[in-house]
């Protein structure tokens, strides 16, 4: 691990148990960890404005390298100004590295992957070939090939400006066997090495790199990539792959990845963002995480809620939400819940208006970041416990609206 606070710094202010409480100091300013991190996947964080997100107390936002070279492209970014003045956002921005997509386009999503159902994708959008290389993708706006690299990676990231690029990596599919897990993590290795010395030579002084860590499901594996990746020199951490086949391998993984880790390294848990979930990787010590869950739920008609037997979250297009007069959630501050109740949303959502994604996504939004906010107090106040299990057992978030 590196030190220097000039591209980043992380201090740690309170500890509960293995839960603790920091900030991740960036070029735009302080991110006040635990964090959820919104998806600006294409610059845009669904329905809403930057100024929007950020009025909701996100400090931090994720922005998708694979999606933004293929539209608008780095250099219509870069001559804007970076995807900051892009997109008016003015404060951090984590940009992925292309990588995910090497799963998503080859496998399906994660969703897919878990139920069984994922497989290679067929049409315009795919992996065409996993290389040492890179990987070869044929692009979903027009069926043109594109070559995704190391270098070329961390040369968009570059272009875009963001404060936190990561390095290129192969997530792999829980379903791969040990053989290819073990070569493809040792790929990602060094790849690794390539973007650290691409970025040196040529990356912004101040944007930040960190490391993924792979693996699969295999304790040796995610072992020996703990070692490489905290040995070569990046800024932070982050945990990469499909953890498994369901929420019990999942915390199984991660109860044996966590602990290899560096103890003062700001750490990401990459594409998960249940409230169940996030409850428990606050409570491994882990500090940041990214989803698409709540724009892709607000796309669905679904409310993130006070609800553990319905997974947290409340579906208000069916028809018990007709003529109900409650809030989604009683004592949330958003738009929704302060204006409108669960009667005219079932309306404006089955009507499939823009309005409904909009305030959706504006009440999952305030839903999560109250949650994390309200679980960085209880850190504070040595109380994580309690507030977990309240969480856990049907709770709100107490955390406040900024």
């Amino acid at each position: 691990m590196r030190q220097d606070p000039e591209r980043l710094s992380f201090e740690i202010q309170a500890r509960d148990g293995l839960a603790r409480r920091g900030r991740l100091l960036t070029p735009h300013g302080p991110v006040e960890t635990p964090a959820f991190i919104p998806l600006a996947t294409r610059g845009s964080v669904r329905g809403m404005s930057s100024r929007e997100v950020a009025g909701l107390g996100y400090d931090l936002v994720l922005g998708n390298t694979y999606h933004l070279l293929v539209a608008p492209g780095p250099d219509r970014i870069a001559a804007a100004g970076g995807l900051h003045r892009f997109m008016a956002w003015p404060g951090a921005i984590l940009t992925d590295s292309g990588g995910f997509q090497v799963f998503s386009l080859a496998h399906g999503s994660i969703s897919e992957e878990i139920k069984g159902t994922g497989k290679k994708r067929q049409g315009l959008a795919e992996t065409l070939d996993i290389s040492e290389e890179g990987v070869r993708f044929r692009s979903y706006r027009d069926g043109s090939e594109l070559m995704l690299s190391p270098e070329s990676s961390m040369s968009v990231q570059a272009a875009l400006g963001s404060d936190i690029a990561l390095a290129f990596d192969e997530c792999t599919p829980f379903h791969a066997d040990r053989d290819y897990t073990a070569r493809s993590t040792e790929r990602t290795h060094r790849w690794l090495d390539r973007c650290l010395a691409w970025h040196a030579e040529h990356g912004p002084r101040r944007q930040a790199v960190f490391g993924i860590v792979q693996g699969g499901t295999y304790q040796d594996l995610r072992r020996e990539s703990c070692e490489a990746v905290a040995g070569a020199g990046v800024d932070g951490i982050a945990i990469g792959g499909t953890l498994g086949r369901d929420k019990a391998e999942m915390a199984e993984v991660l109860g044996f990845t966590v602990p290899g880790l560096p103890a003062d390294a700001p750490k990401h848990l990459l594409g998960i963002g249940e409230v169940d979930d996030l409850m428990h990787g606050i409570g491994l010590g882990l500090d940041v995480f990214d989803c698409a869950v709540p724009t892709r739920l607000a796309r669905h008609g679904m409310a993130l809620a006070p609800e553990p037997d319905q997974r947290f979250r409340i579906d208000v297009r069916k028809s018990r939400s007709a003529g109900d007069r409650r809030p989604l959630v009683a004592g949330c501050p958003c738009t929704a819940c302060a204006e409108y109740d669960r009667d005219y949303i079932n309306y404006i959502s089955r009507s499939e208006e823009l309005t409904a994604v909009r305030l959706l996504v504006e009440h999952n939004l305030t839903y999560m970041e109250r949650l994390m906010s309200g679980a960085r107090e209880a850190i504070s106040a040595n109380a994580f416990g309690d507030y977990r299990r309240g969480i856990l057992s049907g709770a709100a978030p107490t955390g406040c609206y900024p």
